[in-house]
Formats: C-alpha cells, sequence, structure tokens
C-alpha cells in the first residue's frame, strides 16, 4: 500500500518513502511529483535503451543501461531525478557512495549518458533537469523532444519534433540538433546508427 506524501522531504526521507512497485516519482526541492508516462512515451524510451544496450554488448564497453536509478543535484540534498534512459559506467560506480544501498548517483562521470523524452512538464527537461545535470558534469545529455513540446526559444518556430544532444565542454553543455533523417551524433556512441525519423516514428 502506497504511504502518505509528506509536504516536503528531504532525498534521505524520500528514499525510505518510495513505494517500491508503486509507480515512479521524483523530487523536486521537496516536494513528491508522480511520473506518469503514456504509452508512447515508454515506447521511445524503449527504443533507446534497446539500441544503446545492443551497442554497449557490441562494443563491450563496461557500461550498462539502467533500470532505474536517482540522479541526485550536486547543490541540493531535496531533489532527486529519474531519467528515462540512463547509461551508467560500472568502473565509476565503485566510488558511488549510495549506490550499492539506495541506487543513487552522486557524480556526473558515472553517468556517461542522461535522457529525457519529453512529456507535458517539458519545462522540467529544458530548464530544470539540463541545468542540474551541467552542474553535475554529466557529460552528455539528450532531450528527446518527439512531439514538438518545447518552448519555441529551445526548438524553433513554429515547433517540430527535434532530439538534442548537449555535450559538456568545458564545464558547459554545447547542443546540436537533429531532426527528420539526420543521424544522432552521440559522443559517447560515436558509431550509434540511429536517425531521429526513426525515433519520431515510434512515437507517431
Amino acid at each position: 500500500m502506497i504511504q502518505a506524501v509528506p509536504k516536503t522531504m528531504t532525498l534521505d526521507e524520500f528514499l525510505d518513502w518510495y513505494p517500491d512497485g508503486y509507480g515512479r516519482f521524483e523530487l523536486y526541492d521537496g516536494v513528491v511529483v508522480e511520473m506518469q508516462p503514456t504509452g508512447t512515451h515508454e515506447r521511445v524510451a524503449a527504443l533507446h535503451a534497446l539500441k544503446l544496450g545492443i551497442e554497449i554488448e557490441r562494443l563491450e564497453l563496461p557500461y550498462f543501461v539502467a533500470r532505474q536509478c536517482i540522479i541526485k543535484p550536486i547543490d541540493s540534498d531535496k531533489s532527486g531525478f529519474i531519467p528515462d534512459v540512463a547509461v551508467l559506467d560500472e568502473n565509476a560506480l565503485k566510488t558511488e557512495p549510495l549506490w550499492k544501498k539506495r541506487s543513487v548517483i552522486t557524480k556526473g562521470e558515472t553517468v556517461r549518458l542522461a535522457i529525457e523524452v519529453v512529456s507535458t512538464n517539458w519545462q522540467d527537461d529544458y530548464l530544470i533537469k539540463l541545468a542540474e545535470y551541467e552542474k553535475l558534469g554529466i557529460s552528455e545529455y539528450w532531450i528527446v523532444d518527439y512531439l514538438g513540446l518545447g518552448g519555441k526559444r529551445y526548438i524553433g518556430n513554429p515547433k517540430r519534433p527535434v532530439i538534442l544532444v548537449y555535450s559538456l565542454v568545458d564545464g558547459e553543455y554545447m547542443v546540436s540538433e537533429f531532426r527528420e533523417n539526420q543521424r544522432i551524433e552521440s559522443p559517447t556512441f560515436p558509431e550509434l546508427n540511429l536517425t531521429a525519423e526513426r525515433i519520431f516514428r515510434v512515437g507517431q
């Protein structure tokens, strides 16, 4: 049975409260938010996990696609985010203090790639998570806006579906846009054979 949600809580309290097997939740500045993805959203996320998993296996990389992990912002003990897809470095996990007990990531170098598939709450991905992942030092972050929901200042006018790949350069994200039949260029997976159109087709 799911427990009642307190008004606000710390990340530790959130982790103690988290109802295993009862949905998917994130913590924003002490406030618990239940994530309720659509079936299409899940299909788009699953395609990424599948393609990246195949690439990891093919190249025998020391990475894996986490089923669910919580990323803790660098300067807050009241937030925790669950990416739609996260590729983690097995070697870096050895220095993660909370991993074995909590599956919580506290260091940016542990996350080789984080992907957020945009929903109606697009501001979370374009504003909050973008800033927090950059500060934490996550080297690569994708925003997969398969419905073209983001603000015009991010995706243009008229708004169209887009995949934005943010790469960390000297501590700051540089962004590349991919649409239609463009192959997504990933610094972490330079040989990845995946086009924007292939992803958008799943999201139709």
